[in-house]
């Protein structure tokens, strides 16, 4: 089992910065591909981002790719999104999920949703325009 907590949400201008942090308890965190999702008001949740288990990979979607930078910490069992010149459309809650990724599948991470097995509750994001 792999609890999740995130924090680092509020109320931030456009054009500003906030960086989240999602902290992981339980065993073997540097086994687990980390990502970041977000659900906006009346729409699904999307992804954002993800990082392999060794950092040494990640991935964007385009909406954010350029300003927002996901990066871990195993010695912390933690996982961090950097969001710098946020947009008032990037207001949404967002939620950090884990997914166990095992030696066989080598450095791996996905960008679906329905392959990660753990999720956080949650921290809300809300830019001003």
């Amino acid at each position: 089992q792999v609890q999740l907590v995130e924090s680092g949400g509020g109320l931030v201008q456009a054009g500003g910065s906030l960086r989240l942090s999602c902290a992981a308890s339980g065993r073997a965190f540097s086994r687990y591909a980390m990502g970041w999702f977000r659900q906006a008001p009346g729409k699904e949740r999307d992804f954002v981002a993800t990082i392999t288990w060794s950092g040494g990979s990640t991935y964007y979607a385009d909406s954010v790719k350029g300003r927002f930078t996901i990066s871990r910490d195993n010695a912390k069992n933690t996982v961090y999104l950097q969001m710098n010149s946020l947009k008032p459309e990037d207001t949404a809650v967002y939620y950090c999920a884990a997914r166990f990724a095992p030696a066989r599948l080598g450095d791996f991470t996905t960008t679906r949703e329905d392959e990660y097995d753990y999720w956080g509750q949650g921290t809300q994001v809300t830019v001003s325009s």
